[in-house]
């Protein structure tokens, strides 16, 4: 779900119906007993394979006369991307969607950063949306981040929801780096995310070691240095984090992670918004716009060996 390591919790409501599912389950677990081998394979392409709804929702949606659409090359593979003025002479905003999502999710914010002076660019990673691909994963997503973000020099802003918040994270560094970032919903624990997935797909628990491992021979990552936490201490950035309390596919615990982790991070906690609308509620952007204009919003989170999730 979340070659790369998706950190999606399981797979999106627009997945299969209670009938099929029960026969996925039915077949994990099966198959975890008497193919363990099979098992973990499918369960493989399964966690690496978005669906098919970010396709078909790229294609229904609907910009307005400004953008331009464009595209890149990024490891073999063509990359669709669409931009709103010139990110060449204007600060720009680099939009990253989340897993089984698309670049043009960000429509409803384009109005608000253009007022602002911004310049925008969004993208459809592999497999997803109008770009190349079958099967993407963490690092691709990563990769796909770092290479976009090259192209057009560095951003004022990076603006991420979900799997792309990590993504846009573990692709700070001197290739590339983001001044500010905004990071909706962000994912922060892809071994987690793997426990939650074979859980939900009924995978036998002694696999999941196995699907980490057949993880790493396609990617030559290994799961655990994916883990943001081991990263976020070394970013300098300001960052807003958002989170609302009632996600159910990426705990809150893992926004707070990196409000913990991150000394130039606050967090923004919602309520009632769970993963998906809260990308594009209007109180979510609200508060990202007075971050933007340097109001102080969201809380400092504390952390210390007595003090683990403090706040101050």
């Amino acid at each position: 779900m979340n070659r790369h390591i998706a950190t999606v919790a399981k797979p999106h409501r627009r997945g299969p119906g209670p009938i099929t599912l029960g026969a996925v389950r039915a077949g994990f677990a099966l198959g975890s007993r008497i193919a363990p081998k099979r098992a973990v394979e499918r369960a493989l392409r399964l966690f690496i394979t978005p669906f098919a709804s970010s396709r078909a929702r790229a294609q229904a949606a609907r910009p307005d006369a400004e953008m331009q659409r464009g595209e890149l090359h990024v490891h073999g593979r063509r990359i669709a991307t669409y931009t709103w003025g010139d990110p060449a002479r204007q600060p720009y905003v680099l939009l990253v969607h989340g897993w089984s999502s698309f670049g043009l999710r960000y429509l409803p914010w384009v109005k608000a950063l253009r007022d602002m002076g911004y310049a925008l660019v969004a993208f459809d990673q592999p497999g997803h949306g109008l770009s190349e691909g079958r099967h993407c994963t963490m690092p691709d997503f990563v990769e796909t981040v770092r290479e976009v973000g090259r192209h057009y020099g560095d951003a004022a802003l990076a603006i991420a929801h979900s799997l792309g918040g990590a993504a846009a994270a573990l692709a700070q560094g001197e290739a590339w780096r983001a001044h500010k970032l905004i990071l909706i919903a962000p994912a922060a624990d892809p071994v987690a995310a793997t426990q939650r997935f074979t859980h939900f797909v009924r995978l036998g628990e002694h696999l999941r070691g196995r699907l980490h491992d057949r993880l790493q021979a396609m990617t030559g990552v290994n799961i655990h240095d994916l883990q943001v936490h081991r990263h976020l201490p070394s970013l300098g950035q300001p960052a807003l984090i958002v989170h609302d309390m009632d996600d159910h596919d990426v705990p809150w615990a893992e926004g707070e992670r990196y409000a913990r982790h991150w000394h130039g991070a606050r967090l923004h906690t919602t309520q009632g918004l769970g993963h998906h609308k809260v990308l594009d509620a209007p109180e979510v952007i609200d508060v990202s716009l007075a971050f933007l204009r340097g109001e102080q919003v969201g809380e400092r989170v504390v952390s210390s060996p007595n003090l683990p999730f403090g706040l101050a």
